[in-house]
């Protein structure tokens, strides 16, 4: 297992506040009738279950009412940086129609740029990413700027290109974390975009394997052995990850676990919670 050090930078803003949030979720983003949501909606239209002050009507039923989607959603505090910062305070629904449009269009901007300082604050506090951190602290910085851009430039911003320069280091990062880990005789498997939907991996032994933007959508994991695994994009819908150990996963973020099935033996990072509804379908 890696060495891992505290981590340098404050997470608590990369993490959804819908308290200082205008609803932007539920506004500026589209949905499709699915498995996921029950109807659909096309961007900046409010979902019908969003109320005047900008909570969701149904939030304690969104499962029971078809919303799957809505439970995994995490803006990585993106909403409360578009409401509050980049826009000052001014809500959609007050202010100008042309704010409400900017707005609309920005948000899904800043939640690319804040799910990077995610993985970036996660790759400072690895020690064995230790000959790239002064990198990393410049990516930190710069992605951080890019999201106190005025509207006009957030919007204009080729979001893409920063994410490439950025993933150069992630990429990186994660093959000095790897490094050191063992299967066995070999080396950790590289699973990276492989499609793995249903995959029977029953007590696998995934030891920081790279599974990097793989579909892992209602795979078996039960009592896989995932300590140090890159899953960064990884697909984790409905995968049953009951007594699973995710110990010292690189990369993961809350929407992922959430997406999942668990148990109590489940053994997650200290950077994801256990889902609560967990305990209900496990």
């Amino acid at each position: 297992m890696q060495d891992r050090k505290d981590p340098p930078h404050d997470r608590s803003g990369l993490r959804g506040d819908c308290a200082r949030c205008f609803g932007l979720c539920c506004v500026a983003l589209p949905f499709a009738a699915s498995a996921d949501f029950a109807l659909d909606k096309p961007a900046g239209k409010p979902c019908p279950n969003l109320r005047d002050d900008h909570r969701c009507g149904i939030h304690t039923r969104l499962r029971q009412r078809g919303f799957t989607g809505c439970t995994v959603y995490d803006c990585f505090g993106a909403g409360q940086k578009v409401s509050q910062v980049v826009f000052g305070g001014r809500d959609w629904r007050t202010g100008s129609a042309e704010d409400a449009r900017r707005m609309f269009e920005v948000f899904p901007v800043v939640r690319q740029l804040h799910e990077l300082l995610w993985y970036v604050t996660e790759a400072l506090s690895l020690s064995a990413a230790r000959p790239v951190h002064d990198e990393l602290r410049r990516a930190l910085e710069r992605t951080e700027h890019l999201t106190l851009l005025p509207p006009g430039e957030l919007a204009a911003l080729d979001v893409g290109a920063h994410r490439q320069e950025v993933n150069v280091l992630l990429l990186r990062t994660s093959e000095l974390a790897r490094a050191g880990v063992r299967r066995g005789k070999g080396r950790p498997k590289d699973r990276r975009g492989a499609d793995l939907a249903g995959a029977r991996l029953k007590g696998a032994d995934l030891r920081g394997a790279g599974l990097r933007g793989a579909c892992l959508i209602a795979a078996d994991l039960t009592g896989a052995d995932l300590r140090d695994a890159d899953l960064i994009g990884a697909d984790l819908r409905n995968a049953n990850l009951a007594d699973a150990d995710l110990t010292g996963a690189i990369f993961l973020t809350q929407p992922q676990v959430d997406a999942a099935r668990g148990s109590a033996g489940t053994r997650l990072p200290g950077s994801v919670s256990r889902p609560a509804h967990w305990t209900a379908r496990s």
